[in-house]
């Protein structure tokens, strides 16, 4: 994924908490559908996410302006998501929005 200069990144570094299986189940079937609502947001770039074991993940969005930012942010069903996520997914998250100055890529031809 080539993001654009200029370009937007919202940062959601996350803890989660330690979950029962049906919430796991029903947490990730929300991040599932969070990811491919994002996709209809007009301004949406594309998304990178991983997670380690221990329970801290980091999910990147790319936007191309604030205003599609706001836009994903007052989506309705992202708004339940996030208010999910306080309740009952996460003990804590930081998130950062962050404008892309530079960018370099680099692939090996192996």
């Amino acid at each position: 994924m080539d993001i654009p200069i200029g370009s937007y990144a919202v940062i959601f570094t996350s803890k989660q908490a330690a979950l029962d299986d049906m919430s796991k189940a029903e947490y990730l079937e929300t991040a599932e559908r969070m990811f491919a609502l994002a996709k209809t947001i007009p301004g949406y770039i594309g998304v990178k996410s991983a997670h380690q074991s221990d329970g801290v993940g980091i999910t990147v969005s790319y936007w191309e302006s604030e205003a599609a930012i706001s836009q994903w942010r007052e989506e309705a069903e992202h708004a339940e998501a996030r208010r999910r996520g306080k309740t009952d997914w996460y003990t804590s998250y930081i998130l950062q929005v962050a404008k892309v100055e530079r960018a370099y890529n680099w692939r090996s031809h192996q």
